[in-house]
């Protein structure tokens, strides 16, 4: 079964692998017997169905999550049920990949402000100081 991330781009699910270990934090007598976190591992790097630039964007999104084989590293546990973290961390995996799907924005290019609106900054500021100096001096009486 593949997942579609984007238009173009699709995983395997056989790219995936899933560990399950206890979850930390609070849940009674349950979490010390229940394995319902989810630990998802995608080989980004091996992966044949996506792009050389995604994976690019991908290691810089994902910092730490990434291992330096190139595994992508996803643990969900937030919620109770082991389906639900399943599903929690599959979901965050696409994310992940939509965004780093989605090209940079192009480079900003410097611009200067223009004759006219220097003109405007100078005139609000000859008005500001009129102004300014107006409410400084006290009239004679």
């Amino acid at each position: 079964m593949t997942i579609r991330v984007t238009a173009r781009i699709a995983i395997d699910e056989a790219e995936l692998t899933e560990d399950f270990l206890r979850a930390s934090g609070p849940g009674g007598q349950n979490v010390n017997k229940l394995e319902t976190a989810v630990q998802l591992r995608f080989d980004a790097m091996a992966s044949v169905n996506l792009p050389t630039a995604l994976k690019e964007r991908l290691v810089a999104l994902a910092g730490r999550r990434i291992t330096k084989d190139g595994v992508l590293v996803i643990t969900a546990q937030r919620h109770r049920t082991r389906e639900r973290n399943r599903e929690d961390a599959l979901e965050r995996l696409v994310a992940l990949l939509r965004e780093a799907a989605t090209p940079p924005p192009p480079p900003r290019r410097a611009t200067k402000p223009s004759r006219a609106a220097k003109a405007r900054r100078v005139d609000e500021k000859t008005r500001r100081g009129t102004t300014k100096r107006l409410r400084s001096t006290r009239p004679d009486e």
